[in-house]
């Protein structure tokens, strides 16, 4: 998964790797607001610490699934 962290790559490709791998609002996004459900809100926004080479994408997975799945 190197190929996907913060210093392989620029902050318009993390965009795109996020947005690709959520299909978010494409053709695989079925608005389900499942995102909301479970307190994430916009993907975009749970991964913009990725996007902006904060935090790598498993960072933000571990914070997730610690806070939000039981």
């Amino acid at each position: 998964m190197s190929e996907f962290s913060i210093k392989n790559t620029t902050k318009e490709q993390r965009e795109a790797i996020i947005k690709e791998s959520l299909s978010c609002g494409g053709g695989g996004c079925e608005n389900c607001s499942a995102c909301g459900i479970f307190g994430a809100m916009d993907p975009l926004d749970m991964y913009k610490p990725y996007i902006d080479g904060e935090k790598e994408i498993a960072e933000i997975n571990m914070e997730f699934r610690a806070k939000y799945m039981r």
